[in-house]
C-alpha cells in the first residue's frame, strides 16, 4: 500500500512524540510496541532529556528497525525522508520542556497531528485506527488506557477551572454521544492538530513536571472542544505504588520533587486562568488548600517514610507559587506563526 493511500486511512502527517529520561528499560518496551503498530507514524520524535549514549544508540538501533519494517516517509521541511528523529537536550527539561521542544520540533518539520507520550507507557497494535476515527470531527482526543495490572486506567478528564483540580467524582461512563468534552489533557497518549498549536502555542516548558498537561489542555479547550474517548490505545507499563480507594479510585505515591511542583505551579495555572478572565481568588485558595490536604494524605497512606521531607516540599511550593502569582515578568505561552 502507497504512502499516500495509507494516509487516507490513517491521520495525516502524524508525529508520535516520546520524552524519555534515564529509562532506556522502559523507552525499549515503547520501542517495541511501536513496532507493532498497524499503521506508521509520519515522524517519531524522540526528546532525550539525559543525552544519553545509551539512549542514541537505542534510538539508532530503533530506526534501523523502524525503516526496514516501514521505509521512509514523506519528507519532512527539512528534506528528511526517514521516520526517526532524535533530539537530545543540553540539560533536563522535566516533562514539560521534553513535550514542548517534541511539539516544536514536530511542528517545524510540518507535522499536522502530534501523539505525545512518556517513555512508561506501550502503544496498543491498533491505536492509531482507534484514534484516526475521531479526527475528522475533533481536534483534540485522548484515548483511553489500561493500568499497569491490564485492568481500565480512571483519568480525571473534568477539569472544575474555579478550584483548579480534577474532579474526583465525575462519571466514569461515556454517555449517549460515545465521547465526553473535557477541558483538559493528559501528555500520556494525548493526540491533537497543528491548528491547535498554531492558536496556543506549545507547551509551557516552565511547569517543568505536573500541571503542564492540564493546562495545555485548558488553553485548547478556549480554541476547540476536546474530547476524551473510551477506546484504549495504550497501557501503562511502569508499577506504581498507591491506596486503593474502595476500589473505586486510586491515590498513587509520588516523589518530593513532584510534591514541590505540584503545589508550586498553581502559580503558573493562577496565571493562565487571569489570562483568560477564569481567575476567582476564593475559589482558587480553596483548591490549593485541597491540593495540599490530598498531597499530606498521600504522604501519610502511601508514601509515609517521606513524610518529613514531603510536608517541607508542599510548603515549599506553595510559597513559590506565591511568588509566580506576583511576578510582573510572567507572560503566556505565545501563539505560533
Amino acid at each position: 500500500m502507497s504512502e499516500k493511500h495509507a494516509v487516507q486511512h490513517s491521520i495525516e502527517k502524524l508525529a508520535l512524540i516520546v520524552t524519555t529520561f534515564k529509562r532506556q528499560q522502559l523507552l525499549e518496551v515503547l520501542f517495541d510496541s511501536i513496532l507493532a503498530l498497524e499503521q506508521a507514524p509520519w515522524r517519531i520524535v524522540i526528546v532525550d532529556n539525559e543525552n544519553s549514549a545509551e539512549t542514541a544508540e537505542m534510538v539508532a538501533g530503533f530506526a534501523g528497525k523502524v525503516t526496514a519494517q516501514w521505509g521512509t516517509t514523506v519528507a519532512d521541511q527539512s528534506g528528511n525522508e526517514r521516520r526517526v528523529v532524535y533530539a537530545p537536550q543540553t540539560e533536563n527539561l522535566g516533562g514539560a520542556g521534553g513535550f514542548s521542544a517534541g511539539v516544536a520540533k514536530a511542528y517545524e518539520l510540518g507535522a499536522q497531528w502530534f501523539w505525545v507520550m512518556d517513555d512508561d507507557v506501550a502503544v496498543l497494535p491498533d491505536a492509531i485506527g482507534k484514534l484516526a476515527k475521531w479526527t475528522p470531527r475533533h481536534e483534540v482526543i485522548q484515548g483511553s488506557r489500561f493500568d499497569y495490572d491490564g485492568g481500565p486506567f480512571y483519568w480525571q478528564y473534568d477539569f472544575i477551572v474555579p478550584l483548579g483540580i480534577p474532579n474526583p467524582i465525575a462519571p466514569a461512563a461515556f454517555g449517549p454521544a460515545g465521547y465526553r468534552v473535557m477541558d483538559t489533557l493528559c501528555f500520556e497518549g494525548g493526540l491533537f492538530s497543528r491548528r491547535v498549536v498554531k492558536e496556543i502555542g506549545l507547551p509551557d516548558p516552565r511547569f517543568f513536571i505536573y500541571w503542564d498537561d492540564t493546562i495545555y489542555g485548558y488553553r485548547a479547550s478556549k480554541v476547540t472542544n476536546p474530547i476524551v474517548v473510551p477506546d484504549v490505545i495504550l497501557r501503562r507499563t511502569r508499577e506504581i505504588g498507591n491506596w486503593d480507594i474502595a476500589g473505586v479510585r486510586q491515590l498513587n505515591s509520588t516523589s518530593d520533587m513532584n510534591r514541590y511542583h505540584i503545589m508550586r505551579n498553581r502559580g503558573y495555572m493562577a496565571r493562565y486562568f487571569m489570562t483568560y478572565g477564569d481567575f476567582r481568588p476564593a475559589l482558587f485558595a480553596l483548591g490549593t488548600a485541597l491540593t495540599a490536604a490530598k498531597e499530606l494524605i498521600r504522604l501519610v497512606m502511601v508514601d509515609r517514610e517521606h513524610v518529613r521531607t514531603g510536608v517541607v516540599k508542599i510548603v515549599k511550593g506553595w510559597w513559590d507559587s506565591r511568588k509566580l502569582m506576583h511576578d510582573p515578568s510572567w507572560k503566556p505561552m505565545p501563539p505560533l506563526q
